[in-house]
């Protein structure tokens, strides 16, 4: 269960080294594009002494880049979003196995690869959102995502959207093969439009009139309350929304993560770089800066995301998750899923 607190942690945790004399650089990979997370290079820099370089792209990207470095890889450390997205890179071989009992501790196991080759240092819950102008009774869990009665009134994106993917497998998981297809199937019958746009444009559909309901990850929602969004924020009144599955398995969650390069030269600061990101500071400062929920267990949510209220997540372990993405794509397209 997702709360918040008003309690604040100060200071990096013990596990990050915070001697200014440290000595040494990291060499971080990151598809993560959001310009907040400056303050997380900054202050672990600034703890430590140690000199972080980055390079920044598309996740598919970066991965092949590290393949195609091989054993001359400067890289140290990948950062992604998205469950796929790290066992994609598992499955590349880009990423090692690591030893580190505060991350065993404080990252949950079902947050965690079972290999401990990349674990999860933020979430954003996959909910629906609803015209509360144009919907009495909102769809209370996934599965009424694909009652007739919703025929016409859905916006989402596309099968290529690993968000999709990654929700598509974790009902494979807990449903099992069959139930995820005839779900997938009444969802596309249910769509008010062709899948366009990312998860913003979703919102503005609901805003718009265009669609009645929409799934989104929290996190969009989250920003438009904290900030100007164009075509939400204005309007949002209008927006209600639900945590599905709330007296089931609970509301699916994806991750935003990392692990340590296959080939790192700095394994050790890299180390420490993940084990900072899951300092209450560091957690904390996910939630601020980017509308995120900690994946540390008791870490201050921001006031946009508390705003959204406590839920039941989902506690299905990701990392059996992963291994059904290749059949949630196949299933995406038997079902004529855009």
């Amino acid at each position: 269960m997702f709360k918040s607190t008003t309690c604040i942690a100060a200071g990096l945790a013990a596990m990050v080294a915070t001697s200014a004399a440290a000595e040494g650089e990291l060499n971080i990979y990151s598809s993560r594009h959001y310009d907040t997370d400056e303050r997380l290079y900054s202050d672990f820099e600034d703890a430590t002494g140690i000199t972080i370089n980055r390079i920044e792209g598309k996740a598919d990207e970066l991965i092949a880049r590290m393949e195609a470095e091989g054993v001359n890889s400067p890289a140290d450390i990948l950062l992604t979003v998205d469950t796929s997205r790290l066992e994609r890179a598992k499955n590349a071989g880009v990423l090692q196995t690591i030893d580190s009992a505060v991350l065993e501790e404080r990252i949950p196991s079902n947050l965690q690869d079972s290999d401990n080759q990349w674990f999860g240092f933020s979430q954003r819950a996959r909910i629906i959102f609803y015209n509360k102008d144009a919907v009495a009774e909102p769809p209370q869990t996934y599965a009424d995502l694909a009652d007739p009665k919703y025929k016409g009134q859905l916006c989402i994106r596309s099968s290529t959207n690993v968000y999709n993917q990654t929700l598509l497998a974790s009902i494979i998981e807990n449903a099992g093969s069959e139930a995820a297809k005839t779900w997938a199937e009444g969802v596309v019958a249910n769509m008010a439009r062709d899948p366009q746009g990312g998860d913003t444009d979703q919102l503005r559909g609901v805003v718009s009139g265009e669609c009645d309901l929409a799934v989104s990850n929290t996190y969009y929602f989250a920003r438009a309350i904290r900030k100007d969004v164009d075509g939400v924020s204005a309007e949002r009144d209008v927006i209600g929304w639900v945590f599905p599955d709330q007296d089931g398995n609970g509301a699916h969650v994806n991750l935003s993560g990392g692990g340590v390069a296959a080939n790192a030269p700095h394994k050790d600061n890299a180390i420490k770089f993940l084990e900072y990101l899951a300092s209450d500071q560091a957690q904390q400062y996910f939630s601020a800066g980017n509308d995120e929920y900690p994946t540390v267990k008791g870490v201050a949510v921001s006031e946009s995301v508390a705003e959204l209220g406590d839920f039941k997540a989902d506690d299905v372990d990701l990392s059996a998750v992963a291994k059904n993405l290749p059949e949630a794509q196949k299933t995406f397209n038997e079902v004529g899923w855009k």
